[in-house]
């Protein structure tokens, strides 16, 4: 069961040029995959049909409103109570990132080095428990970032899948091999998860 789903468009979404999004659902049965789909869907729904230019008002009102609707669903449905997902997005106009982030889900950025962007604000200290993510509180606490682009620059998207099995060195490594194309890039870091015990579901989005 993969409890792990991505949306990626370079193509508009409503008014937003282009939408990335990487969300790691939680809960048992079916809970989980349908938490971290269904939250992506009304995330990209909401973003279609804002009439809001500002890229991180526009993101941070489909996020609240997808938190609104994974509660509902979970307290009508008792195979679905306790689910949640972590959730990053991210928009780029022109030169500038616009992130927004709840949850353990990761950004980084790689030009010449690799550079976590997202920071998980509370770190609990038995790290199993995610402290925060869609679907755990009625009001969802959204961390954002922006940054400029330099040309050449990728950025990294993924669960903690990855970043939990893959040494950020290996990630920097593997994403700075020039030689190779970006679908071999994502392909290797997948597999480099594996080898190490692929101890989770594994999404990635490199742009």
């Amino acid at each position: 069961m993969n409890q792990d789903y991505v949306f990626a468009s370079q193509d508009t979404v409503g008014n937003l040029p282009n939408l990335f999004a990487v969300a790691d659902g939680m809960g048992g049965h079916n809970a989980g995959d349908y938490a971290s789909s269904h939250a992506v869907r009304i995330l990209v729904d909401e973003i279609r049909e804002d009439t809001d230019y500002n890229p991180v008002k526009v993101i941070r009102h489909a996020i609240e409103t997808a938190n609104t609707e994974i509660i509902e669903q979970a307290q009508k449905d008792e195979k679905l109570r306790g689910m949640g997902t972590t959730m990053v997005v991210a928009t780029i106009v022109g030169q500038y990132a616009y992130v927004a982030n709840v949850g353990d889900s990761r950004l980084y950025v790689v030009d010449k080095q690799l550079r976590q962007i997202t920071r998980e604000a509370r770190n609990h200290p038995d790290k199993n428990i995610i402290t925060r993510a869609l679907g755990a509180e009625k009001t969802v606490d959204v961390d954002f970032f922006d940054m400029r682009l330099e040309p050449g620059s990728t950025i990294l998207m993924c669960s903690d899948g990855l970043s939990n099995m893959v040494e950020d060195k290996k990630m920097e490594e593997i994403i700075l091999n020039s030689d190779e194309d970006i679908t071999w890039k994502g392909n290797t870091l997948i597999q480099e998860a594996n080898n190490n015990g692929g101890k989770d579901n594994i999404a990635i989005i490199l742009i």
